[in-house]
Parts: C-alpha cells; structure tokens; sequence
C-alpha cells in the first residue's frame, strides 16, 4: 500500500509527531487550504485574520498550533489559569470544538474546560479550579465566572476569536472587548469570519497586530459542491410542499430552517402529525434539550431538524444531504451559512429554498451576494406562477428552470415523474469523498 509523502500531509507543517498521529489516526491525510496557510504562520507566532465559511477546516487550522505551542512551553510555576482562550458565539460550537481539541490532543498532557450558559456553572467551576490550559467559552458565561472570581485570564498566551462576524450579528461586541482587555498585551491572537464586513475590519485593527491575512474562498461564496435550488410556492402551502418534498427517497438526513422560534415548532407538529420524525433546536430550548436533538440527529432517530439560525454556523452534523430553507433569511450571508451545513469534508449536498411572494426581494439579495441565479424547481406540484413570474429579481432573461423552460415561461405543474432528479445530489457526484480525506469537519 502507498503511504503519503510526509512532504504533502501534516508533517510538512512542522506540527509535532504526537499531534500528527493523533491526526492520522482520524484518517485525516491532507491539510485543507485554510490549514495549509495558517499552520505555518501560527506556528511562528504571528497574529492572523481567516475568512473561511464554516465546513473548511478552521477548527484544526487555530488547534493543531495552539497544542503545538503549549505543548512545547511549560506553564508559569504554580498557575492555574488558562494559556489559551477560544471564544465562540455558541454553545453548540463551543463543545464542537472542545471534542476536537480533545482528539487532536490526546497523545499530550495538555487539560481544557468548555464553559457556556444554559446548564449548572458548578462543573464548570470544578474544572477551572483544578487548572486548564486552553478554555472554550461563550462571551456570557465567560464574564460571569471571571466576575465571580473563579476565573483568571491573566496568563493568556493565545487568544481566538471563532465566527466573529456571527459574535457581531448576536450583539456580542461590548463582551468581546471586555474579555480582550483582561488579558495580557503581549498574546497571539486569531480572528476567524466567514465575512469580512466593515465592523470586522474595524476590530481586526482593534485586535490584531500586523496580521497575516488569510482567505480561502470569497467573502460570502457558497461551496461549490452545493446544488442551490429555488421552489416558488404560496406561503399557505409551504407545509404540504415540505412534506412533499420529504417523501423523497434521497433525502437522508434534513435540516430545516425556520425563521422564529415558534415557526420551528409548529413544523415539527405538523411533520409528526405526517409521521415524519423531526426534532427541533432553538433558544428557548434548554442546553439539554438542544443536545438531546442533535443526538438523536447524528444517530438517526430523526431524519429532519428544524433550526433557527442558532445552529446555521457551528453545527457540524456528518451526512446532512439537504439543507431546506422554508423561510428565506432577511440577510444574504445567513443563507450562506445556513447552506453551508451541508457539502462538508468532501460530499455533495442540495439546498432546497421555499420563496413565497413576500420573500422575492430577499431572494434577489441572496443571488447578488453569491453571484448566481440559483435554478428554479417549477415540477412540484405546489409551484405558484404567479410568484415566479414577478420580476422583482432583477433581469430574468436567460433565467432557466431544472427542466430547461425560460424563467418567464408558462409552468405546468407535473406529476412530479422527475421529482428525485431535482431532491437529489447531481448524478455522477460520490455523496462522500474517500480519499485523500481532509481535516474539514472539525
């Protein structure tokens, strides 16, 4: 059998052995393009701005140099406080990437704690006054331990910040710049964004010190192995179209998105009322509750998830095949993260989005901002022509259906003979790639 070049895997990044043993033991065989330019700039110490969509492998991209470094440096005689500090907008996120930390950590001597709000801080407290390297944290929980005096940051060595534009969106700004000021002025620290919006721009000068600018894809560009599709439909009808829709044989593993709380709610009743199992994950949902939905999702008890944008970035469920909007976002980059929760570490994925006639203006921003028309699915037996055929979205010359009719022209709503072509990935696509395989999921 072949074995790879140590010149093309991890070990051409100067990571340490134990680190890319643990690393192959994940199957993990090529750096992705995130990893590959900031590993090595990391490693050197310097401060670094990402802008990667989530799903390209940032997490090992900022761990595998942050266990590099503490690994190689003995902490302060008798401190107990945290080296490194990586903040999240997430609880979900948070313990994705605690799990990580600890897979990609497990040949070394290195302890960390997850803290977030939602579950009993008491645990939290218990690993924290036994000592920690590196802390995952949300901004809240975070502020409240360091208030209560259970929580010193002044040994800092490495500061993250994860989905920082996301931070902004949920109006964590005041937190982060708190939390900043309490560690020490000589630390690394890393922003990563999906986005680079200004407000991120002004931070990054707030936070980072002549940092290497890393980007892997455009700002707000959507994976290509995604298959983006549009199904125009009035809004009465958007719960018979989605139980339509889930009849579909391909349809392995869903996420739907709703816009409010309740709305998510409501579509998991009346999917249980069609015998279609779902669950639902939303914020007034308890931190238990959230986690009890995802689990039984990774392990298959519920084919369908229905979300608020509460789990659009962060979530990293392996096998979702469809990423259904049943409500278009209002903003443009929430479908790009949104989407983004399926394609990942090498498969293919299908984005189905439900556009009645109030949402084609938020459709027409969402392909300005991907620089696409995304394909219209008019062969279902709900399509509204009347909502299609507006022009509100701009020039519609050249605008095709899936069955190659011009965006304009009179739909005949079919038998839906051809239904599985449009619900499922494009053929010829390997619904998972093999090898080599990336770092990408974490």
């Amino acid at each position: 059998m072949l074995m790879e070049s140590p010149t093309t895997g991890f070990d051409a990044l100067n990571l340490s052995e134990p680190i890319c043993r643990a690393v192959r033991g994940e199957k993990y065989d090529t750096p992705t393009p995130i990893q590959q330019k900031s590993i090595p700039h990391l490693i050197e110490g310097r401060d670094l701005l990402g802008c990667a969509q989530t799903g390209t492998g940032k997490t090992a991209a900022f761990s595998l140099p942050i266990l590099q470094r503490l690994s190689e440096k003995r902490p302060a005689p008798g401190s107990k406080g945290p080296r490194a500090l990586i903040l999240t907008p997430t609880r979900e996120l948070a313990s994705q990437i605690s799990d990580s930390i600890r897979v990609y950590g497990k040949h070394l001597s290195l302890k960390q704690a997850v803290v977030y709000g939602g579950v009993s801080p008491k645990p939290q407290i218990s690993a924290l006054r036994r000592g920690v390297d590196i802390l995952i944290a949300t901004p809240g929980r975070m502020i409240d331990l360091y208030q209560q005096r259970c929580l010193r940051l002044d040994q800092i060595e490495i500061f993250v910040l994860d989905e920082a534009d996301r931070m902004l969106d949920m109006g964590f700004l005041p937190d982060i710049k708190k939390i900043y000021a309490m560690t020490p002025d000589n630390r690394q620290s890393m922003l990563f964004s999906a986005t680079l919006p200004d407000d991120i721009l002004r931070l990054t000068k707030q936070f980072l010190n002549d940092p290497v600018k890393v980007s892997v894809n455009p700002p707000a560009s959507t994976v290509d192995r995604i298959d983006q599709r549009v199904l125009f439909v009035d809004r009465e009808n958007k719960g018979a179209l989605l139980e339509s829709v889930l009849q579909e044989d391909s349809i392995h593993r869903a996420l739907v998105f709703s816009r409010t709380k309740h709305g998510a709610n409501r579509i998991v009743k009346n999917l249980g009322k069609a015998r279609i199992k779902a669950d639902s994950i939303h914020g007034n949902k308890s931190q238990a509750a959230r986690m009890e939905a995802l689990r039984k999702f990774r392990a298959g008890k519920v084919r369908v998830l229905v979300a608020t944008d509460i789990a659009s970035r962060g979530l990293d469920v392996e096998g979702i095949t469809h990423v259904i909007n049943y409500e278009l976002p209002n903003e443009a980059e929430s479908y790009v993260h949104r989407v983004g929760r399926t394609a990942r570490a090498g498969a293919t994925g299908v984005a189905l989005s439900f556009c009645d006639a109030g949402e084609k203006g938020y459709l027409h921003n969402i392909e300005r901002t991907i620089n696409r028309l995304v394909t219209v699915i008019a062969d279902h037996p709900y399509h509204s022509e009347s909502i299609a055929s507006k022009p509100k979205r701009g020039s519609s010359s050249g605008r095709k259906t899936s069955s190659g009719r011009n965006y304009n022209s009179a739909a005949k709503p079919g038998k839906n003979q051809n239904r599985k072509r449009y619900f499922s990935a494009k053929p010829g696509k390997k619904t998972r790639s093999r090898s080599p395989r990336s770092a990408v999921s974490a």
